[in-house]
């Protein structure tokens, strides 16, 4: 019986350390709040308006049609592209 709990104990330790020893990822480059990347770009933030966008940054060079469900559109800027989710910014790429 003390055998069993001894084995059951370490078998629950070992998965405890397993967890305890996870890695963390760290991306700075991606998040909802900053409008300038760090290459001091200004572009759209998630959950803009495509209305938000026209207004503040201009009319698209290139606009691509709806594509799969949900639908989600490409708007093509000079220096990036801007994909919405129906009509709300999902996120905003550089171009290389």
């Amino acid at each position: 019986m003390r055998r069993d709990f001894i084995i059951s104990l370490g078998a629950f330790l070992l998965i405890l350390s397993g967890s305890l020893g996870a890695d963390t990822l760290l991306l700075d480059s991606i998040s909802a709040s900053p409008a300038i990347d760090a290459q001091g770009i200004p572009r759209p933030t998630r959950g803009m308006s495509m209305e938000t966008v026209k207004s503040r940054f201009g009319e698209p060079s290139k606009l691509y049609p709806q594509v799969g469900d949900p639908p989600i559109t490409r708007w093509d800027y000079a220096d990036y592209s801007v994909f919405f989710e129906y009509r709300h910014v999902l996120t905003s790429v550089v171009h290389r």
